[in-house]
């Protein structure tokens, strides 16, 4: 009588388990409408979107196709006039404008065109905002050695006004990394800047992100910008199209 080999595996044991990376934003049916002096103008059309963790994706298209908007209301800096997002598992668009910037704080960075750092602050003190309100420790020796990391130690103590467009960026760069968030939205990152300064940002963008693990919403009219992403959506008439 044969012996059963009780050393021996399922095979599939030898298979390798698929794991599904998380998703750390997802828009549902999303639509926004404005009231303007020729009636209601819709500029996003029931829109879906996911973003999973670690995951870089573009949203490209021409000015004034609704890319801003769509990121603005993923991001919780507006709301939508219909649908749902999920922001980190969270329903933000039940939440209130105090709520959302609680659940977007240390866990959500903001890299914008216009730079948007406060002018009557150093670099390393805007660099620091994002930490001292949440309470983080050593806020400054985090936000010191984030400005070295993007090569603007020695400018530490220099006010936006006294830096070029291109440091501004990689200061609002530093503050956006600086907490090491899930999430990073970034609109028209390079709008402000000359090509060659443009290139230097984006590298370091991309550099700071793969080293952290941030996952990324890039809006770009750029499409040399968004084919560094993994994923690209257009936006058309109000709707997202796959590329």
């Amino acid at each position: 009588m044969n012996t059963p080999n009780t050393n021996s595996l399922d095979d599939s044991a030898d298979v390798p388990s698929q794991q599904t990376a998380a998703t750390v934003l997802q828009g549902l049916q999303i639509s926004k409408q404005v009231t303007g002096p020729e009636g209601t103008l819709t500029i996003l059309h029931a829109l879906d979107i996911n973003v999973s963790e670690g995951e870089a994706l573009a949203i490209v298209g021409p000015s004034g196709s609704g890319k801003s908007t769509l990121l603005g209301i993923l991001a919780g800096l507006d709301t939508p006039s219909d649908g749902v997002v999920n922001l980190l598992d969270q329903p933000l668009s039940t939440f209130d404008e105090d709520r959302r910037a609680r659940l977007r704080a240390g866990k959500v960075g903001f890299v914008f065109q216009s730079f948007q750092l406060l002018p009557g602050l150093t670099a390393l003190e805007n660099v620091m905002l994002p930490l001292e309100l949440t309470g983080v420790d050593e806020a400054a020796e985090k936000a010191a050695a984030m400005l070295e990391e993007v090569g603007l130690g020695h400018r530490s103590g220099h006010q936006p006004l006294q830096l070029s467009g291109g440091e501004q960026q990689r200061v609002a760069l530093a503050r956006a990394f600086v907490s090491q968030p899930a999430l990073l939205f970034a609109d028209e990152p390079t709008g402000n800047l000359d090509s060659e300064t443009g290139e230097k940002v984006i590298e370091m963008m991309f550099a700071l992100r793969e080293r952290q693990g941030s996952a990324v919403v890039l809006v770009t009219h750029d499409d040399q910008l968004a084919a560094r992403c993994d994923r690209r959506l257009r936006m058309s008439n109000g709707k997202l199209v796959e590329l």
